[in-house]
């Protein structure tokens, strides 16, 4: 993962993660797995009703993954967990 972010930030992208879970939860799991990425908690929802990455139901928020340009403009997004070398590909063709 740490040769992804690396990647990642030779791109100018800059990852982190987003779903409602509190802040205190947030680092607890990210100091657990070694995250070297930030979790952001949103906890109403509201980022994740923004870019698109809520359930059907609107009950939770589903996997995705969405490239979002500095103006918050989405350039990218896709369902599941893509590798990072499908997300480079979308960035290095765009």
């Amino acid at each position: 993962m740490r040769d992804e972010i690396q990647s990642y930030r030779e791109q100018d992208v800059r990852p982190f993660g987003v779903n409602p879970a509190s802040v205190e939860s947030h680092a607890e799991y990210a100091a657990k797995l070694k995250l070297p990425f930030p979790l952001l908690s949103d906890p109403g929802l509201q980022i994740s009703r923004q870019y698109g990455t809520l359930k059907p139901e609107g009950a939770g928020i589903a996997r995705s993954v969405c490239l979002i340009d500095r103006d918050g403009r989405v350039l990218y997004s896709q369902a599941g967990a893509p590798g990072a070398d499908i997300i480079l590909e979308h960035l290095s063709s765009s």
